[in-house]
């Protein structure tokens, strides 16, 4: 799907980590090059995931079980990749997703506990195929990550630092599992810097070096 500059991009790590602020950067300054790009998020970006989202995230009164958050996000993923993703990528854009798969499989698989290849066969059926080119892990401890969270908290960002400390381990051996996917970088460093390598990092790979 790399055809016409376009690229499946997306982002990872803990609630609090400054993906979505580094998405944002992203998107800005390709948006700035005249690079055709569009930026979504998960779960969310459709009708559905949106109250998908809802549920998920701020269901107090709902007790879920993981295996039902699994089904859940999984729902609101096949909706935008067969609706949103799938043809922008087929357009030529630059697609980036703020969380993908490799958040279920940190959160659901290594931090609820359900089977790893499970939370994979029920990803990939939810992907239809469609993986991305790079995913970006923006790695912080969980103390840090939950100093950075702002007031009103989602069910997801109320969780105990033990089960952080889970993820984010998750998330490490995910990365190191397929490295050439992957550009883990140093979350705690300054948000400047973080956005000028995840650029030259994106730029190599389109085969345009600094733009």
């Amino acid at each position: 799907m790399n055809d016409n500059f376009s690229y499946f991009i997306t982002f990872e790590g803990l609630d609090g980590c400054g993906k979505s602020v580094q998405a944002e950067n992203l998107y800005s300054r390709l948006k700035e090059k005249k690079i055709p790009s569009l930026l979504l998020h998960e779960p969310g970006s459709t009708p559905l995931g949106e109250e998908i989202s809802k549920l998920l995230k701020w269901s107090d009164e709902i007790s879920l079980d993981p295996l039902t958050e699994l089904f859940l996000f999984n729902a609101s993923r096949a909706q935008l990749v067969k609706d949103v993703i799938i043809p922008s990528l087929r357009k030529g854009m630059v697609v980036i997703v703020d969380r993908f798969t490799d958040s279920t499989l940190a959160y659901q698989g290594y931090g609820r506990g359900i089977d790893i290849e499970i939370v994979e066969q029920i990803n990939s059926v939810a992907t239809r195929g469609c993986h991305p080119d790079l995913s970006i892990l923006l790695d912080v401890p969980p103390e840090e990550a939950a100093r950075r969270q702002k007031p009103g908290k989602d069910r997801f960002e109320a969780e105990n630092a033990h089960f952080y400390r889970k993820v984010r381990q998750g998330y490490l051996q995910i990365a190191e599992g397929e490295p050439d996917h992957w550009l883990v970088i140093d979350g705690t460093l300054g948000v400047d810097i973080v956005s000028q390598i995840i650029w030259e990092s994106v730029t190599n790979n389109l085969g345009r070096p600094g733009l």
